[in-house]
């Protein structure tokens, strides 16, 4: 059983940045594939980055690609996201997930996270 607890939302102006963090609890969480997604007001659920249990291997979305960088502390259970040139579009709930049984650099596929946080706010004013 895997915990995860995101922090380090807020509110931040436009050009500013920010870093989420996703502490896990569990000892095999050094063999999760880790992820961060984010649901707009009014908008789906959509994936921003994602990194392998080895932290290998990244992938981010076409909007955040330059700006966002995923990493993961696996000797702390920590996953982060270091937001940067945050623009008003990228104002949403943040949510880390995670899942294992996965290769070393494999990247899952949203339908493929098993374990979910509670999400953090990150506001982003004009």
């Amino acid at each position: 059983q895997v915990q995860l607890v995101e922090s380090g939302g807020g509110l931040v102006q436009a050009g500013g940045s920010l870093r989420l963090s996703c502490a896990a609890s569990g000892y095999t969480f050094r063999r999760y594939a880790a992820g961060w997604f984010r649901t707009a007001p009014g908008e789906e659920r959509e994936f921003v980055a994602a990194i392998s249990w080895s932290g290998s291997n990244t992938n981010y979305a076409d909007s955040v690609k330059g700006r966002f960088t995923i990493s993961r502390d696996n000797a702390n259970n920590t996953v982060y996201l270091q937001m940067n040139m945050l623009n008003p579009e990228d104002t949403a709930v943040y949510y880390c997930a995670a899942t294992g049984g996965y290769s070393r650099d494999y990247l899952p596929r949203q339908n493929e996270y098993f374990y979910w946080g509670q999400g953090t706010q990150v506001t982003v004013s004009s």
